[in-house]
């Protein structure tokens, strides 16, 4: 699949920092809700939401909200998705040719 420059910049943004891999590390393990992210990672829940929103615009997670039985509060759960990160030369001759 080609892919505009725009697509390849987000992509090379969104796995340019070290909390967005771990990220994606912890959600290949399973979904997860914000809190659980946060926790794991000790960083509070704004600066996880801004690393999650980055790898979901570059397409790498999902979300969903979703009601809990036990306290009927709106929770955002992400979990990962397929994905494969492949850039060649050929592609970036595509881009500018």
């Amino acid at each position: 699949m080609e892919k505009s420059l725009q697509q390849i910049v987000e992509i090379g943004e969104a796995l340019s920092h070290p909390v967005r891999l771990k990220l994606l590390y912890l959600l290949a393990e399973r979904e997860r809700y914000v809190y659980e992210l946060a926790k794991d990672l000790d960083l509070s829940r704004q600066v996880v939401n801004l690393h999650l929103k980055r790898l979901e615009k570059a397409g790498f997670v999902e979300s969903d909200l979703r009601l809990e039985d036990d306290d009927m509060r709106a929770k955002k759960f992400y979990r990962l998705k397929e994905f494969e990160v492949s850039l060649s030369m050929k592609d970036i001759r595509k881009l500018f040719e």
